[in-house]
């Protein structure tokens, strides 16, 4: 953890050393879709697909809000290492339209909330008149994860519980993230972007997900 930390802070120093040009300094915020992926997930995806719509799995609508440095290393490329919360997870929603249970309105609901703080250090390449691209590793930590239960019946909650399950993943997740954006001569930005995890989440190895995030933000460059 330390080593990373240190090869991390290290590589940015030397970035900006490097960099005669003037650096600067934004704020971004916008809305996460994620989701996880893996063989294990894929056979609960199998498994819901046979219960003819009964039950759905669904990605998790969050947020991510943060700041970000701008290194110039030229007229075209831009060191840009980042720190952001974001907020990521997964979902099953289930309405039970079976005969006997449809008039009830049955419903119920699993689904775990994960909190990060996202590290991402990424090359931004100025491609033509305010069109950029990015690509770069991301380093995330997870703060905390919980998992929230919901039951109920003819509109009436019957089970509403979170429960604490952040000891059951991995506190560190190394991944990939890469986008397109478009910045105005304001400094005013606009970015879609994705996030691809490359670590276990599970953290005693029992199934195989990974983090999987499609995003769209808003950023301001001062």
């Amino acid at each position: 953890m330390m080593k990373k930390i240190f090869a991390v802070t290290l590589f940015t120093v030397t970035m900006v050393n490097a960099s005669k040009a003037q650096v600067s300094y934004g704020i971004r915020s916008g809305v996460n879709y994620a989701t996880w992926d893996g063989e294990d997930i894929q056979i609960i995806e199998d498994l819901v697909d046979k219960t003819e719509g009964y039950i759905v799995t669904k990605g998790r609508t969050g947020l991510h809000i943060g700041g970000y440095v701008n290194i110039p290393l030229s007229e075209v490329f831009v060191f840009e290492p980042g720190l952001a919360y974001s907020k990521k997870g997964y979902s099953l929603k289930g309405d039970f339209q079976i005969p006997v249970l449809k008039y009830l309105g049955v419903n119920a609901r699993a689904q775990v909330q994960s909190h990060y703080i996202d590290i991402p250090l990424v090359m931004k390449a100025n491609v033509y008149k305010g069109i950029q691209v990015y690509a770069g590793p991301q380093i995330s930590y997870l703060v905390r994860s919980t998992l929230n239960a919901k039951i109920g019946i003819l509109g009436i909650t019957l089970f509403n519980r979170g429960f604490g399950i952040t000891e059951r993943f991995n506190k560190m997740d190394v991944g990939l993230t890469g986008g397109v954006g478009y910045e105005f001569e304001n400094g005013l930005n606009v970015r879609a972007g994705y996030d691809y995890g490359l670590s276990p989440l599970d953290k005693n190895d029992n199934y195989a997900a990974y983090n999987r995030v499609a995003k769209i933000s808003v950023g301001f460059s001062f």
